[in-house]
C-alpha cells in the first residue's frame, strides 16, 4: 500500500473510510473489520484483529503503517483519540439511552485519548524547570479549586515525603492569605484546567509580587499562565461550562505524578532510602497477601 499523505491530526476512522476503496484486498478486510465496530478494535490485541478481519498479523502491521501510525500500539491510540472526538461511526457525547457498557466505554476512550494529547504536548523542558523549582523551594503549597482541589490534596500526599514542608488548600480566602504571607524561597503551585478563575489569577499575582515562585498547572493560553513564573500546559478536549471535569483531572493527577518522580530522581539514590522507610512504616497496617 503507499504511504499515506494523512497527517497524524486527521479523524483515522474518516480516513480510513476514505480510502477504503483504494486499499489492496487483504488490507481493505482489515479496514471493515475495524469500521465493523472501531471501539471494540482499541481493545484487540494485533492477533485478535488478524483473526476478526481473517488476516495474517504482518498485514495488520502493514496497513498500521500505512496509516502514519508507527506500529499496532500507536494505531490503537489514534483510534481510540478519533472515537473520543466524535465521528459518524461512533459519538463521544453520552446519551440518555447509552447502556452501561456504552457509556463506560465512552468514558475509558475519551480519557485515554485526552491523556496522550496531553503527553504529546507536554514540554520536557517546562517540566525540568518546574521540577527544579519546587527541589529549591523551602516550602510548596498546592491550591486548587472545585474539581482540582482533589489534584492538590494529592500532590500533598506525594510531595510529603520528601522532606520538603508541603501543604494543599482549597478555600480561596486561605489561598489568598498564603500568598499573603509567602516569599522567596516558597513555592505555590496553582492547578486549574481552564486558568481563568479571577481568584486564581489575583492570588498568582499577589503571591509573585511577594517574591514567592508561582507554578501553574493548567491551560497555557490563559489568564492563570500569563501571571506565573514557570507553567505546565496542560490541555484536554472538555467543556467545564457543561460538564463535569473529568479527563483534565486525570491529566492533572499524572502531571503531578510526573514531578513526584522527577523530584525523586533529582534526589538521587541515596533519597531512596527514605522513600523506602515510609513506605515500610504502612507493612503493620495491612492484613497480610493470601
Amino acid at each position: 500500500m503507499a504511504a499515506s499523505t494523512a497527517h497524524r491530526d486527521d479523524n483515522l476512522l474518516e480516513d480510513i473510510k476514505s480510502r477504503l476503496e483504494t486499499l489492496n484486498k487483504s488490507e481493505r478486510k482489515v479496514a471493515e473489520a475495524i469500521l465493523r465496530d472501531p471501539s471494540a478494535a482499541t481493545r484487540y490485541s494485533i492477533a485478535a484483529l488478524a483473526r476478526a478481519a481473517n488476516v495474517s498479523e504482518p498485514t495488520v502491521n502493514r496497513f498500521c503503517r500505512g496509516f502514519s501510525a508507527t506500529g499496532f500500539p500507536d494505531f490503537k491510540i489514534r483510534l481510540a483519540q478519533s472515537i473520543a472526538t466524535g465521528t459518524p461511526y461512533v459519538g463521544q457525547d453520552i446519551e440518555p439511552d447509552d447502556t452501561v457498557a456504552e457509556f463506560a466505554n465512552k468514558i475509558m476512550l475519551s480519557t485515554i485519548a485526552s491523556l496522550d494529547k496531553a503527553r504529546q504536548a507536554l514540554d520536557p523542558k517546562a517540566i525540568a524547570i518546574v521540577i527544579d523549582y519546587l527541589i529549591q523551594a523551602k516550602q510548596i503549597s498546592f491550591f486548587g479549586m472545585g474539581g482540582s482541589a482533589s489534584v492538590a490534596m494529592d500532590a500533598q500526599h506525594k510531595f510529603f515525603r520528601f522532606n520538603i514542608p508541603v501543604s494543599s488548600y482549597d478555600d480561596a480566602l486561605m489561598q489568598r492569605m498564603i500568598a499573603a504571607g509567602a516569599g522567596v524561597g516558597d513555592a505555590i503551585v496553582l492547578i486549574s484546567y481552564t486558568g481563568r478563575t479571577r481568584e486564581a489569577v489575583e492570588i498568582a499575582h499577589l503571591a509573585r509580587a511577594n517574591g514567592a515562585t508561582v507554578i501553574g498547572i493548567t491551560n497555557p493560553d490563559s489568564p492563570l499562565a500569563e501571571a506565573c513564573t514557570a507553567v505546565l500546559g496542560v490541555t484536554a478536549p472538555e467543556d467545564t461550562e457543561v460538564y463535569m471535569p473529568m479527563s483534565s483531572r486525570i491529566i492533572h493527577l499524572t502531571v503531578i505524578d510526573i514531578l513526584a518522580t522527577g523530584v525523586t530522581l533529582k534526589r538521587g539514590p541515596d533519597f531512596l532510602e527514605h522513600l523506602k522507610k515510609i513506605k515500610e512504616s504502612l507493612r503493620a497496617t495491612r492484613f497480610p497477601l493470601n
